[in-house]
């Protein structure tokens, strides 16, 4: 039974929320970046610049729904006499 109780309910819930509020933020970056580079620079350079930072976002949201999650192991009693 202890064993059942030991994970917390919310930590899938956390992973996610993080996952998909990096991913916003890095969307919004390369919307932002994407529309400032508009008259300076040639299309394809500036679809490789948002492409770059998309595969950031996706990366990261990837990373922290998977590993987010992770639970510490609990220490050890040391029984020294």
């Amino acid at each position: 039974m202890t064993l059942f109780l030991d994970v917390s309910p919310l930590g899938g819930g956390i992973g996610i929320f993080a996952a998909a509020a990096f991913f916003l933020v890095f969307l919004a970056a390369a919307f932002i970046a994407f529309k400032l580079l508009k008259r300076t620079v040639k299309m394809a350079f500036r679809l490789v610049i948002v492409a770059v930072i998309l595969a950031v976002a996706v990366a990261g949201s990837v990373a922290l729904w998977a590993f987010g999650t992770a639970k510490s192991p609990r220490p050890t009693a040391n029984r020294t006499r």
